[in-house]
């Protein structure tokens, strides 16, 4: 997507029919069941179903163009038998102008091959771009967790702790702080399962810089130079491309 077009509701003008659009972005939905890397911007223009203008028609383009530039791209899975579970958390604060709600943003490893991603809404508004990260680590623990059970239902041996990797410092203080304080008396007391995992031993929360953020490309639109570089690293790969691919 386009990083300088912020796209609301009332952007441009109504299309005269609905349907065009809304089939594009219902078979696009399927599609990012395999394809992470087009995840956030067709889920961004997925909440224009009821009402789409022609501004939102020429991104779901802009999406089908990217497609048709890359249709060998795809996940690559290592052979590599660990089973060590590895989540990255980010989240964009305010990013909806309508709605003024976060985006969620997290994907989760096994090993080296990315297994789970989602780019989400928030259900709340949140106060600080520290509560709305901690949302999104709240998020993604629930779903390592289930991993985690998931595998040992498989009887696949698992590293004990999980690691969390966040790149907002208060974020992840807040997750090791026992003490309650002005800074989270707002959040809502299920977002507090962090906590608690860490207390349990069974997670683990790390700070890491933005530019390393792989969950970066499911909060927002990037620079282009900066998307590359994500998704590459995120795991996917070019069929028909493969010098461009990581090691």
């Amino acid at each position: 997507m386009d990083p300088y077009v912020h796209l609301t509701k009332d952007t441009s003008t109504l299309l005269d029919s609905a349907r065009p659009y809304r089939e594009i972005i219902g078979r696009l939905l399927y599609l990012t069941i395999t394809r992470p890397d087009i995840t956030f911007a067709v889920h961004h223009l997925s909440q224009f179903l009821q009402f789409p203008t022609d501004a939102h028609m020429q991104a779901a383009h802009r999406i089908l163009k990217y497609i048709k530039g890359s249709p060998g791209q795809g996940l690559f899975y290592s052979t590599s038998n660990e089973t060590c579970v590895n989540a990255f958390a980010d989240a964009d604060w305010g990013t909806c102008t309508d709605t003024r709600r976060s985006i969620t943003g997290f994907c989760v490893y096994i090993g080296k091959s990315l297994v789970s991603w989602k780019s989400k809404k928030q259900h709340v508004a949140s106060h600080s771009s520290t509560e709305s990260e901690y949302r999104s680590m709240a998020e993604v623990t629930r779903e390592v967790l289930w991993i985690q059970q998931l595998l040992r239902d498989f009887r696949a041996p698992v590293t004990s702790i999980a690691k969390l990797f966040c790149d907002n410092k208060s974020a992840v203080y807040i997750a090791t702080n026992p003490v309650f304080h002005e800074k989270t008396k707002h959040i809502e007391i299920d977002c507090h399962i962090v906590r608690d995992q860490i207390k349990l031993g069974i997670l683990k929360t790390l700070h890491i810089g933005t530019e390393n953020q792989l969950a970066d490309i499911l909060t927002k639109p990037l620079q282009t130079r900066q998307f590359h570089s994500l998704f590459h690293r995120m795991g996917l790969s070019n069929l028909y491309n493969p010098s461009m691919d990581p090691d």
